[in-house]
């Protein structure tokens, strides 16, 4: 299971908001949270690597790629860097990177 380090920072930001939960988790809740998430064997954080500015222009060409969608072009440059092709998600903007095989783990 691969997650990058904007993901857990987003986690972080979205579970101990009070604007979008009525009991949002404390940071240290949250924390313990992902420290749990990173112990296990099958986990691993990408981070961006030398290039990485030269995958994320390949990935986002010929794409408009504003607003949200910088986000996924970030998440897409880091999967394709580390060579991880399918990727299941519920977020259909993914398709638009040709090189992912995404799968709709609802389907």
């Amino acid at each position: 299971m691969y997650f990058a380090w904007t993901t857990v920072m987003a986690y972080l930001r979205i579970s101990t908001h009070p604007g979008i939960f009525r009991q949002p988790l404390s940071p240290d809740q949250a924390a313990r949270n992902i420290d749990e998430l990173l112990q296990r064997r099958h986990v691993r954080v990408l981070s961006e690597e030398e290039g990485f500015w030269e995958v994320y222009r390949t990935v986002s060409q010929g794409l408009t790629v504003r607003g949200n969608v910088v986000t996924d072009a970030h998440l897409a440059a880091l999967l394709r860097q580390h060579g991880v092709t399918r990727l299941y998600t519920n977020d259909a903007d993914f398709r638009k990177f040709r090189f992912l095989d995404v799968r709709n783990p609802f389907s």
